[in-house]
């Protein structure tokens, strides 16, 4: 092989290496990874580095982002006391048998809880439990008690056949006895009753019951509870005596709704070293409500402070654990507000300093934006 021929041999092996070098690689069926991660939008929600966040328009019409605006005012003195449903006593009650015995339905069964009842209405019978041997003397004097009846009777009529002959103070003695006789027949007669009705003492719902066919209960054993749900009562612990004076309003926080209280009075002896203050329920949340359910009662005192009000849905907090709200300072950014803040009535609180008149407070969505990163 000549020089020439060695040339073009050279040339033409670099060529193909050049060309196998530079054209891509593909890999086989099912060995692909999918295309390149898409380049992360600025136009997104996102944790500026001051800690504000950015917020699209669309974005907010997403979360559902409302604001309110803040206003400064007076605002009363608040107060959180725990607390518990009573029954109102006077729309309320308990039944309890006198004596001992099983239990046998009423006319319309056992009643269920949540079951309305009338005044009056027999809810179930108590059959007696006496000993036998004193069932046995019981019928043992009625016995005796009816055959001297039956001859003060014959006495009266014989005496009546002799009126002529009889003075009248002997027939009217014999008269009375035999009435006598009877009138201690029908007492010890309702003694021996087999029976004692259960009856609703007020009209309302049952809120509690605790028996069941054949049960045998003892005497004073609470059977079943009455309550008006339309009329019940708070009771709260106040630790400061002084509270009780100073009592301009009230409530409770039920849900997302607020019920008004109406302050009735405080009781002039500590219970677990706090005073009971009594309160009456009113308005159609106390549908929600159960007799020994635990609540949350905001006292307003009659004194005032300027303050801002602001819902409870606006309050979070920060990695600190700091509570905030999120101001709106721009159409598309919110700031965190580090506020200070104090209970008004369950549904708002007041917030004494970070936030000035004005500001545009995050209530509904601002759980979200506190979670964009």
């Amino acid at each position: 092989m000549n020089t020439r021929h060695l040339c073009i041999w050279a040339l033409a092996l670099t060529t193909t290496l050049t060309t196998t070098l530079i054209s891509p690689a593909l890999a086989g069926p099912g060995h692909d990874h999918g295309d390149a991660p898409p380049a992360p939008s600025a136009n997104g929600p996102q944790r500026q580095p001051d800690g504000s966040v950015f917020l699209p328009k669309p974005a907010q019409r997403q979360l559902s982002v409302r604001t309110v605006r803040t206003a400064m005012a007076e605002l009363p003195r608040s107060f959180e006391l725990n607390g518990k449903v009573v029954m109102d006593p006077n729309a309320g009650g308990q039944v309890q048998p006198l004596n001992a015995g099983r239990i046998e339905p009423g006319p319309r069964g056992l009643p269920n809880p949540g079951q309305a009842v009338r005044k009056g209405e027999v809810l179930a019978y108590v059959s007696s439990s006496a000993a036998p041997i004193e069932r046995a003397n019981q019928a043992a004097q009625l016995a005796e008690l009816r055959a001297a009846k039956s001859l003060a009777d014959k006495r009266v009529a014989r005496l009546k056949e002799l009126a002529d002959t009889v003075p009248r103070k002997d027939i009217e003695a014999a008269e009375s006895e035999a009435q006598s006789l009877a009138e201690r027949i029908a007492a010890l007669g309702t003694g021996l009753a087999p029976r004692e009705a259960l009856v609703a003492p007020v009209s309302g719902v049952i809120a509690s019951a605790r028996v069941v066919a054949g049960q045998v209960v003892d005497a004073r054993e609470l059977l079943f509870e009455i309550v008006d749900p339309a009329r019940l009562r708070i009771e709260a612990l106040a630790f400061d005596a002084a509270i009780a004076a100073d009592i301009g309003g009230a409530s409770i926080a039920i849900g997302a709704q607020r019920a008004p209280l109406r302050f009735i009075g405080a009781a002039r002896s500590l219970r677990e070293q706090a005073l009971p203050l009594v309160f009456r329920a009113e308005g159609p949340a106390l549908a929600a409500l159960a007799v020994g359910q635990p609540v949350r009662v905001f006292v307003q005192s009659k004194s005032q402070v300027k303050g801002i009000a602001v819902p409870v849905a606006a309050l979070m907090r920060n990695p600190a654990n700091q509570t905030i709200v999120w101001v709106k300072t721009a159409p598309e950014r919110f700031e965190p507000r580090v506020v200070t803040v104090a209970p008004l009535d369950g549904v708002s609180v007041s917030v004494s300093s970070g936030l000035k008149a004005g500001d545009r407070v995050a209530t509904q969505g601002a759980t979200l934006i506190n979670q964009v990163r």
